[in-house]
């Protein structure tokens, strides 16, 4: 009997294994050389989210969750990349960005910060919720490697990549502590998804026209 309780449902086991590869997928970004991988990566890791979506939504029977999947679906793994592709399509390969650390230091950095988040969020109490507790420590895992992906790629497409990552990472979060959230509150976290990809968009086109480049660091030295 007690090993029956220890031992993990499907759904659970699939759930969290969605959520660990949603992680996995921020640590390729933060290492990726050039922007289109990074694009590529990003709906990697939408694709994940929305199948965590469909996933609950088949445990939960929740129809909103089934809208949730299907709009993840089509912004996220659809149209944010098509988007940020065609702005990539004029951008030689060699224009990905740069590292304001070393490969490995930003690896280090990031593993670190995974572990403390997924570690303290464990001493968080939660219960009754369709997915693991688990499954929170991961999503504040690959939050915090969001924050460390824009912070550390000096690149303008880096940094648009980790702020739409974020943002998977909050998805699977709200999964976790509240997948009944009431379809118009989630339909309102893609309308700011838009507005960002919009706002980006414009600042990639502006600073690439200028610049010829994507670096973001010729804008350290700028002064009013």
């Amino acid at each position: 009997m007690m090993l029956a309780l220890l031992v993990p449902s499907a759904f659970s086991g699939v759930a969290v294994a969605l959520a660990i590869v949603v992680l996995l997928a921020e640590f390729a970004m933060l290492r990726a050389p050039f922007a289109r991988s990074q694009v590529r990566l990003y709906a990697f890791q939408s694709l994940m989210v929305s199948g965590l979506a469909l996933v609950v939504a088949l445990h939960t029977g929740e129809v909103g969750l089934y809208v949730l999947a299907g709009l993840s679906f089509c912004i996220k793994v659809v149209l944010v990349p098509a988007v940020l592709g065609r702005l990539l399509a004029g951008a030689p390969r060699d224009l990905a960005g740069s590292n304001r650390f070393g490969v490995a230091t930003m690896v280090l950095v990031s593993i670190v910060a995974a572990v403390v988040g997924f570690f303290v969020t464990q001493s968080i109490p939660v219960t009754h919720h369709p997915l693991p507790a688990s499954a929170l420590g991961i999503a504040t895992a690959a939050i915090l490697v969001s924050f460390l992906l824009v912070s550390l790629r000096s690149d303008v497409v880096s940094q648009a990549i980790g702020f739409f990552a974020l943002e998977n990472g909050v998805s699977v979060a709200s999964l976790v502590l509240a997948a009944g959230l009431p379809l118009a509150a989630e339909v309102a976290f893609f309308f700011d998804l838009l507005v960002a990809v919009v706002v980006f968009a414009a600042l990639i086109r502006v600073h690439h026209g200028r610049a010829q480049t994507l670096s973001t660091t010729g804008l350290d030295r700028l002064q009013g």
